[in-house]
Formats: structure tokens, C-alpha cells, sequence
């Protein structure tokens, strides 16, 4: 049982679900004042992914994160800014006979050092670092990370003074964030993302998360979210699991069946869970002091 937990709100995402939601932030300035609120509603941390503001698909444009991470930074609220590092490792395949053809408009991959152009750029406390390949939800999306690759991305997330957050969606991916703490790349402390109920990946069951949650790194801090109408019940599961939280639009729509969520609720109801079971939510600055944390901006 984790007594004193983090919120984490991931406020946007880079999924499908524009129209999907009614208010689904997409704009810099509609993702910077959601970032906001949910701070105002007791997150900690805002995850933060971009979108094209004439299209909205998931974009990697230094630019659009430079907006939003400069709004969130002059506003009257205290938030750790965690920058997704994922685009630029998205492979799409179309239909035919082997091998398969790429697809043009959904495939988008570059060199590891490029997909933390922004990164570099804007030096965030937090960014995130997806720890394996896997064959991502419906379709023929595949979301790549090669060893490599990874490697060079920890060492220069390392360089940077920035803590990277281990996306872990599978078994086989923690097995491989352990292989990067084993090899030095990874400081003290370990920070884990157990992304549990993502199709192709973890499922969401209580057995599973355990047994990711009694593999992890010696003296690891984590946090475990589900997806959709199990996000919510995810906050008590997280915390009686040890960890931490994360609620926000890129996992779930709904507040409740029918009835669409802002991020600020969904943070707000992720505080009266916690507190209904006695545990205490953390702000900013001690989030920093467990995390180690070099503030910026």
C-alpha cells in the first residue's frame, strides 16, 4: 500500500479520439489551460503530448511543445511538466501480400536523437521513454523502439539532467528498463510507467500488474493506470498496489457512463478516491524531492 501518492494527468495523448470527445484539447493553448487545471485539481505531474491544431493528429513539432510548456510555465500554478519522448517511432503497415507496404500517412520514423529534439530544446523535469516494440491496440500499428535506439535515447535523456519515466506495457519490456539500470544508463531513482489494459500488451487484472509490480527495480517508484471505464477503480488498484496515479483524456473520455470528463475531474475524483482511503495526495515540490527532480523554467 502506497499512504502518500502522485497524480499524474495525461491531459491530450496522441490517439484517435478527437472526434471522439467534444472538448478534447488540441490547440497549444487548450492543452496548456488543461495542463492547468488539472494542477488546480491536485495532479502533480501533466503528461504532455501535441497535436496539429488544423488536423488533429499527434505532431512532434519542437514549436507546438514550446507553446504549451511556456503557458504552463508563466501560469499561477506549480505542475512537473513530463514531455512524451514516443512520436517518431510509429510504423503503419497497409494492406497486400508480404511484405507488407508501409503506409504513408500514418507511418513517421526518425533517429532516436531526433525524437528528443524538443526535449533537448525545452529541458522538462520528466520525459518519457516507451521500453519496447509491440503491436499497439486495433489495426496494424506497430510502436517501435529498438534496443538501440533506446539506449541512445537513455543516454542522452541522461545527459540532459532529465528524469526519463520507463513506459512499461508488457512483461518483456520491464525485463528490458532492468537492462537499462543494469547497464548505467538509468539514474537512481527508477521511475516506471506500468501502462496495464492497452491492447496488445498487459492486461489490466489484478495477477498481472502484481506480478510486474514484484519484478520491479530495487527501490523503483512507480505509477500503473488502465485505460477507458477502468481508470478510475486503476486509482485504488495503483495505490494498494504501492504506486502511483494517472487519470486525464489520453487514457479515458467518460467521468462516468454517458457523461464526458474534463481532465480537472478526473483528477478531482482521482483526490477523493485516494482520500476516501486515507492516503495523502502530493503536491509539486514533494514530488521533486522523491524524484530528484532538477526544476526548470
Amino acid at each position: 500500500m502506497n499512504w502518500e501518492v502522485f497524480i499524474t494527468c495525461a491531459v491530450t495523448g496522441a490517439g484517435d479520439t478527437v472526434d471522439k470527445h467534444p472538448a478534447m484539447p488540441v490547440a497549444p493553448k487548450d492543452i496548456a489551460a488543461a495542463a492547468i487545471e488539472a494542477a488546480k485539481a491536485g495532479a502533480a505531474v501533466a503528461h504532455i503530448h501535441v497535436r496539429d491544431p488544423q488536423t488533429g493528429k499527434a505532431s512532434r513539432d519542437p514549436k507546438l511543445f514550446r507553446e504549451v510548456v511556456d503557458r504552463v510555465r508563466s501560469a499561477d500554478v506549480d505542475v512537473i511538466i513530463n514531455l512524451t519522448a514516443g512520436m517518431g517511432g510509429d510504423v503503419v503497415f497497409g494492406q497486400g501480400e508480404a511484405p507488407l507496404p508501409l503506409d504513408p500517412v500514418g507511418t513517421d520514423m526518425v533517429g532516436p536523437l531526433e525524437r528528443l529534439a524538443h526535449v533537448e530544446e525545452l529541458l522538462p523535469e520528466i520525459c518519457t521513454l516507451d521500453c519496447g516494440t509491440m503491436n499497439f491496440a486495433v489495426g496494424d500499428y506497430v510502436m517501435t523502439n529498438t534496443p538501440s535506439m533506446l539506449r541512445a535515447m537513455a543516454k542522452r535523456v541522461q545527459e540532459l539532467g532529465v528524469r526519463p519515466e520507463l513506459e512499461v506495457f508488457d512483461t518483456g519490456h520491464l525485463s528490458f528498463a532492468k537492462q537499462l539500470v543494469r547497464e548505467g544508463l538509468i539514474d537512481d531513482p527508477v521511475m516506471i510507467q506500468l501502462c496495464m489494459g492497452i491492447p496488445y500488451g498487459a492486461p489490466d487484472d489484478p495477477t498481472t500488474l502484481l506480478a510486474l509490480v514484484n519484478q520491479m527495480p530495487k527501490g523503483a517508484i512507480f505509477s500503473a493506470f488502465s485505460i477507458g471505464r477502468r481508470q478510475l477503480p486503476y486509482v485504488a488498484m495503483a495505490a494498494l498496489a504501492g504506486g502511483n496515479v494517472r487519470v486525464g483524456l489520453e487514457d479515458n473520455l467518460h467521468l462516468e457512463k454517458g457523461t464526458f470528463a474534463t481532465n480537472g475531474e478526473l483528477v478531482a475524483r482521482a483526490v477523493t478516491i485516494l482520500q476516501a482511503m486515507n492516503v495523502r495526495v502530493l503536491g509539486p515540490d514533494a514530488v521533486r524531492e522523491k524524484l530528484k527532480l532538477v526544476k526548470r523554467g
